[in-house]
């Protein structure tokens, strides 16, 4: 899949996305099964009505996923937002399966796709903080989140083990009231 000239354009997926959706995530477990906690093998064997379950878009939701596609339509990217059900931390949301095809990176999805996110965030009520993890040494994708406003609270050591190596998580957050919409 070639680079488009074109900027990415993201919207919010909808459960007819289900199948591209899976698509686009089952590539990126196959192959960067560093960058993730589940497994190719554990999503693989989701029934189809999983995701598109994710891709709910009424009010009760408890995730948003958002996509990017190239000029063609094609879907290059994919991230997805969980809010906090509990009363005690409904402040937050959580940024989740963050991903864009290699043949589409440096185009600007990634950042798009994050900008979203956290657009979609400040339309939660009581959303203040969104955060996620990134594979401890993966520069690129935690250097997106610095310039999109996330900064570094932790570092989860022994986080995941893959053929036996342990990865550590970088813990990152984002204030919504701190942070410029423009980011």
């Amino acid at each position: 899949m070639p680079v488009s000239e074109a900027a990415p354009t993201v919207r919010r997926l909808i459960p007819a996305d289900g199948p591209a959706y899976r698509a686009l995530m089952l590539d990126a477990y196959a192959r960067h099964p560093e960058a993730f906690t589940s497994t190719v093998e554990e999503r693989a064997s989701l029934p189809p009505a999983w995701w598109e379950t994710r891709l709910r878009t009424d009010a009760e939701a408890a995730e948003v996923v958002y996509g990017a596609f190239d000029a063609a339509g094609g879907l290059i990217g994919a991230a997805g937002l969980g809010r906090e059900s509990r009363q005690r931390t409904r402040h937050k949301a959580s940024l989740f399966g963050m991903v864009v095809a290699e043949s589409a990176r440096r185009a600007g999805a990634g950042r798009q796709l994050v900008r979203a996110l956290l657009a979609h965030a400040r339309t939660l009520d009581g959303v203040r903080v969104v955060q996620l993890t990134v594979t401890e040494g993966n520069r690129p994708a935690q250097a997106l989140y610095e310039r999109c406003g996330f900064q570094v609270f932790g570092i989860e050591p022994m986080a995941t083990v893959l053929d036996g190596a342990f990865s550590s998580k970088v813990h990152m957050w984002c204030d919504l009231d701190a942070t410029p919409s423009s980011t």
